[in-house]
């Protein structure tokens, strides 16, 4: 009398479906990556024909249309914006100020913090976008 099943049962795993898994997943961290950049602040920049880069220390100034500062991406209130500047250009001599202002505001706000950056005797650039 033979009392074993005929039938050996093997384990089997179904990769087929893994390659679409891994797509998806790939996809979403791509797409999410691009969405997060925390060293963005939105600012309509003035257009110019013209550009130019330069790869030595940035210090960034950013401003926005409600007048706020932004020295790196960290707000700085305005009447600490000297101080702040001078501390960070103190660090290295080559340092030069990227200024990013909104294209809304006033010449005399630019004015105000030129007069900064004069003081301090730092180099400042105003950012543009190729327009």
């Amino acid at each position: 009398m033979n009392l074993r099943p005929k039938q050996k049962n093997s384990a089997e795993i179904f990769t087929s479906s893994m390659n679409d898994i891994m797509f998806f997943l790939m996809l979403f961290f791509i797409i999410v990556s691009t969405l997060l950049n925390p060293n963005i602040i939105k600012l309509n920049l003035p257009s110019a024909k013209n550009t130019q880069s330069i790869h030595k220390k940035e210090i960034l100034l950013s401003v926005n249309k409600e007048l706020k500062y932004f020295v790196n991406n960290r707000e700085v209130p305005f009447d600490q914006l000297e101080t702040v500047l001078s501390s960070e250009s103190g660090k290295d001599k080559d340092a030069f100020v990227v200024l990013r202002f909104d294209n809304t505001l006033s010449i005399q706000q630019l004015v105000n913090v030129l007069e900064i950056g004069n003081r301090l005797n730092i180099k400042m650039i105003l950012a543009t976008r190729k327009g």
